[in-house]
């Protein structure tokens, strides 16, 4: 649905976050990729809006509360503060963003539970439950820990597996304990309200093949089926943070039956503010577009209870529910001790946002795989393609228009042709961001800077304006090239906002919006060009990931008690081939050197492993002066657990000799790169 002559109208929303903690570098896969989708609907000048809203209810949030001294108001508050601010520096623009703990959310959560009773889809029962014997409370789902029982992987929540993606009952987990004091649970007998998902098989089976999800989840979702719909608990016993059953005293909405319906309560909320309609969106026979953000996690309750429930309250289905992967750093799982679990605030500190931004956009498809953050390629895609590619374009000739020709374009295009072609490709780059394959919008868009760089390139302004009748000819290939570099703003702003109203200020116009592709700038006066962007430092990022690091372990010292025949070999102890093949010895190159203020025996070191950077302190300032170290290769012990000092963290080993003689840092012999391994 690409075409711009009728306008549509959209709805759109991201999972809501927890109000129990920051956000960081994993969440906000899915809020950049929403925002560039919407970013992308309103610059075709469609009626889109993006809401969202704070999770704040569950026991987590009011065990979090208790041990903070404070209310769970008070919490909620302050982190709905801090998800505002860190969605904002990394320029999510919502048209809403509030809280489930809210008096619309209260309506709609009662007013779905009410319809669902009445028509027959609630039903009541006793079950047998958990509860912590120490806290004197019945344990929820995230406060229970065990195996799954259905594919036996260890230390999974009460609710559902995140290595097979089952739901269960916290009661099936297999050697449960409990997460509040540690205690085994106990059981006992509880009244609780259930969703009968049953009721909507048809119906959902029906929805999922007319097409509103990726085909990888509607296989998932055929495993549900197969193995039956179960009916859903949306009950809780007091003491527990959430909204209390009308007519149930003592029972509250389970946190799950009132998250999604949090939507519903942000754009109600946005609607008194607006005058919008909220029943233009939400009845069934609405012909606006609703659109759900996830992650693939959370696929369960978006695609099988959240539709049901709709359904069976008199509301409309989505009309779609797109789902993502989950972000690993390095290929590997986001990690506290390496400093891979970045939070937004700390990345803020380091790096603009756009850089991540536009890295994300290369990483994102259609699909649900999982997506890496790679930190060299990162480096890498985001001086080539931002610095090298994009603003170069109007770095190599917007100082000739300003100096030369008053800050004036030319009247006229130089290539037509080649504009046209710029234009022409937009309507490939809008499918791929309607169908969210942003990495095939950002290829096909660099291919463009190539090209506009290219003819830079062949006219070569510099050389032209060594030329005293050349004016004319200056000006009209740097306005050709000032015009490409707009046509690429343009396709770019979904994912480069900030960057855009940089541009957009240079060029001195309104916002720009896809329908200014037919319409080059012509015989208008521009501002002086300042930089849009700087190239990223591995230093920068090293920075950010130290600042990242938590509970980083401590190298332990140990000490080998000699035993056996060689006890009083003054060498010392022997160990075994296999011992030994657990040190992994690596040739670095010194990329820096220096003195370390406060220390007399250390040298800070800055070893390059062929792409890794490492930061290593060595006792060997007494025999090695700084400047003498600069480019020498040595060896280093790369897997030694790093070792936090009083002067920052040392992450590995070089290796040196030493005795009467002095200190001797040991070298490979030449032909060594970087990174190899010493066998």
């Amino acid at each position: 649905m690409n075409d711009t002559t009728s306008t549509r109208r959209i709805l759109v929303t991201s999972a809501l976050p927890y109000a129990n903690g920051p956000i960081h570098i994993g969440h906000l896969v899915e809020y950049i990729q929403t925002d560039i989708w919407v970013r992308f609907q309103k610059s075709r000048g469609h009626e889109c809006y993006y809401l969202c809203a704070d999770d704040a209810h569950g026991t987590p949030i009011m065990l979090r509360a208790e041990q903070d001294g404070i209310s769970p108001e008070q919490l909620i508050e302050r982190i709905w503060q801090e998800h505002r601010a860190d969605f904002a520096g990394f320029l999510i623009e919502f048209d809403n963003y509030y809280s489930t703990h809210s008096p619309e959310c209260r309506h709609y959560a009662e007013l779905i539970y009410r319809r669902l009773d009445a028509a027959g889809h609630i039903s009541r029962r006793v079950i047998t439950q958990a509860y912590d014997p120490e806290k004197q409370m019945f344990l929820p789902d995230r406060f229970i820990k065990g195996e799954c029982p259905r594919c036996g992987t260890p230390d999974q929540y009460g609710d559902s597996c995140e290595n097979c993606g089952a739901t269960y009952s916290p009661t099936d987990l297999k050697n449960p304990r409990s997460v509040v004091s540690g205690a085994t649970p106990i059981t006992k007998e509880s009244l609780h309200f259930f969703f009968k998902l049953a009721d909507f098989e048809t119906m959902l089976k029906d929805w999922i093949a007319s097409g509103p999800i990726q085909s990888q989840m509607a296989n998932k979702l055929n495993e549900w089926f197969t193995a039956g719909l179960q009916e859903w608990d949306i009950s809780r016993d007091a003491p527990y943070w959430g909204f209390e059953i009308p007519d149930a005293p003592g029972k509250y909405f389970y946190v799950w039956l009132d998250a999604p319906i949090g939507y519903m309560a942000s754009f109600q909320n946005f609607c008194d503010r607006t005058g919008l309609s909220f029943d233009d969106f939400w009845n069934p026979d609405s012909t606006a577009e609703v659109y759900h953000f996830i992650g693939k996690d959370i696929a369960y309750f978006h695609i099988l209870f959240w539709p049901a429930e709709l359904t069976g309250a008199g509301f409309r289905k989505p009309t779609a529910v797109n789902c993502h992967g989950f972000l690993t750093v390095d290929g590997q799982k986001m990690s506290k001790s390496r400093g891979t679990f970045i939070k937004a605030r700390t990345y803020l500190q380091h790096l603009r946002p756009e850089y991540l931004r536009y890295y994300f956009a290369t990483k994102l498809n259609d699909g649900i795989d999982d997506l890496d953050l790679n930190f060299e390629d990162f480096l890498q895609r985001v001086n080539s393609d931002l610095v090298g590619k994009l603003v170069n374009i109007a770095s190599r000739c917007a100082g000739f228009i300003t100096r030369r020709f008053a800050g004036r374009l030319a009247d006229t295009l130089a290539e037509p042709a080649l504009y046209a072609d710029f234009v022409a490709a937009g309507d490939a780059i809008a499918e791929a961001y309607e169908g969210r394959a942003f990495g095939r919008a950002m290829r096909e868009i660099m291919v463009l800077a190539d090209r506009a760089n290219q003819y830079i390139d062949e006219k070569k302004p510099w050389m032209l304006a060594k030329r005293a009748d050349a004016g004319d000819e200056v000006q009209a290939v740097c306005s050709m090239g000032l015009n490409l570099f707009r046509v690429l703003t343009i396709y770019l702003k979904p994912v480069l906002p900030g960057v855009a109203a940089q541009v957009e200020q240079f060029l001195q116009i309104p916002p720009l919006r896809w329908s200014d592709l037919p319409n080059p700038l012509l015989g208008h006066a521009i501002a002086e060009f300042k930089p849009l962007m700087q190239r990223i430092e591995m230093a920068q990022i090293a920075a950010m990931v130290e600042d990242s690091k938590e509970n980083y372990p401590a190298a332990e010292k140990t000490v080998a008690t000699p035993r056996g025949p060689l006890a009083d070999d003054p060498i010392g102890s022997t160990i075994t081939i296999e011992d030994f093949a657990k040190v992994d010895l690596r040739v670095a190159r010194i990329a820096k050197a220096e003195a370390v203020a406060g220390a007399d025996k250390l040298v800070r070191l800055e070893l390059d492993l062929g792409g890794e950077t490492r930061q290593v302190f060595a006792g060997i300032k007494s025999a090695y002066a700084p400047e003498e170290l600069q480019d020498r290769l040595t060896v280093m012990v790369a897997n030694l657990a790093p070792r936090k000092m009083r002067f920052g963290v040392s992450e590995g080993m070089v290796l040196a000799a030493g005795g009467d003689g002095g200190i001797y840092l040991l070298a490979p012999d030449s032909g060594a790169e970087p990174g190899m391994r010493v066998k």
